[in-house]
């Protein structure tokens, strides 16, 4: 008996909320990844550095399944720029701003709002 293995794909009408959901996960993936690598920087064993290293790398992996994802749905000349932009602004704001404490300047926040309207732009 021959059986037939069926890969579920979206329906065109459910197309905007799976893209909006792979930038989602590929946002906060980007984060994960970044935070890991800073934290690997810092640790003071070997294990501890590889342990995020690993972790970084993990979520980086993922970050490009979900951007291969999204190309199945909107063009790279959008698909990039949202995803590079997204996690631009995450790393800065999520991670830097509120997991580390690291100060933002002006300038700093002024470039992050530049960004997001680049994004919206963009797509």
């Amino acid at each position: 008996m021959q059986h037939r293995f069926h890969i579920a794909v979206p329906h065109v009408n459910s197309a905007a909320g799976f893209t909006i959901g792979l930038l989602f996960i590929n946002l906060l993936f980007n984060i994960l990844a970044n935070t890991s690598f800073k934290v690997s920087a810092f640790s003071s064993s070997w294990r501890g550095f590889l342990t995020w290293q690993v972790i970084g790398n993990l979520a980086g992996f993922i970050t490009v399944l979900t951007l291969t994802g999204l190309l199945r749905y909107i063009p790279l000349s959008a698909a990039f720029p949202m995803t590079t932009g997204l996690s631009i602004v995450g790393v800065q704001v999520i991670a830097a701003y509120f997991y580390f404490h690291e100060s933002i300047s002006a300038a700093q926040w002024l470039g992050t709002l530049l960004i997001i309207i680049g994004v919206f732009l963009v797509y």
